[in-house]
């Protein structure tokens, strides 16, 4: 008896250790990819900004001066704003647009679902340069939307304030980003219960209550998310501002592209780099913390 007791006890011990080290083998591979590709990176930059510019590949001496340098002067601050202002406003767009397409895909879409989750994703299988150099051809002095307007005698000549503008880039990223909003926004509505639905209606609720009182709140962590995962790659973004951007659209992606290419300062653009993903963690923390405390309310 009390051999047997002692074998049912110890059996499911045996489990939860085969379990344990399952998990752990199955993590070190990812945790490796983040620490060499990730980490390890981050580490360089940082690294780098507190080195002097001798010309060599990883810097002279230890120093602050390529911080004190970008932070007093003003002309990256106003990048950085612009940057941020930016990719606000990419954000704003992609999330307002990509939101009903995941509303349709996962409530009205039906057996046409997983055809349209294709058609979602068949961008990417195109080049984002191709992408980008599309919308410069639509947009144009001569492009696809101005011959478009003068073939329907809307206007008499090209309108120059289409291409070379903020508003170009932000429709150029809102356009590439498209998809890495709507898939995060799906699967969020996608898993509101629809035994709630079902519960409110009964009760009475109009469609824009149930929506503003059910789906919405419950979508809200998946809506996050896609901000998220477009707002931050599109602050640092240097290709599209570059291809249909102007002037005054410079982001500060560009600027420290251009350390790292034709200045040939590294450590003055590792510096730039550290303290934009110091901002976008600023950024982020704020995002958390407003939806924390104000995104349940209803």
């Amino acid at each position: 008896m009390s051999v047997s007791a002692e074998t049912d006890f110890t059996a499911p011990a045996a489990s939860k250790r085969r379990q344990r080290l399952f998990q752990f083998g199955m993590s070190v591979p990812g945790a490796l990819a983040t620490s060499i590709l990730v980490l390890f990176a981050l580490g360089v930059v940082l690294f780098l900004g507190f080195r002097t510019n001798d010309g060599s590949l990883l810097g002279g001496g230890v120093t602050f001066k390529n911080f004190s340098d970008a932070l007093s002067d003003p002309l990256y601050a106003t990048v950085i704003l612009r940057s941020l202002a930016i990719a606000g406003f990419v954000t704003l767009a992609t999330v307002a647009t990509a939101y009903p397409v995941a509303f349709y895909l996962a409530f009205h879409a039906g057996r046409h679902r997983g055809l349209l989750l294709f058609v979602v994703t068949l961008p990417f299988w195109t080049s984002y340069l191709l992408r980008v150099f599309a919308w410069k051809v639509v947009l144009a002095y001569n492009g696809v939307l101005n011959s478009a307007l003068l073939s329907a005698g809307i206007t008499s000549e090209p309108i120059l304030a289409f291409l070379n503008t903020p508003a170009a880039v932000v429709v150029t990223l809102a356009h590439a980003y498209a998809a890495f909003a709507i898939l995060p926004i799906y699967v969020a509505l996608e898993n509101v219960p629809r035994s709630l639905i079902e519960a409110a209606e009964d009760l009475g609720a109009r469609p824009f209550t149930v929506f503003r009182r059910v789906i919405l709140p419950i979508s809200m962590p998946g809506v996050m998310g896609a901000a998220l995962v477009v707002f931050v790659p599109t602050v640092g973004d240097y290709v599209t501002p570059a291809l249909v951007g102007g002037p005054s659209s410079t982001m500060i992606g560009s600027m420290i592209q251009a350390q790292f290419g034709k200045a040939n300062d590294w450590p003055f653009g590792a510096a730039l780099a550290v303290i934009v993903m110091l901002v976008i963690l600023v950024v982020v923390l704020i995002a958390r913390f407003a939806d924390k405390h104000f995104g349940s309310r209803t």
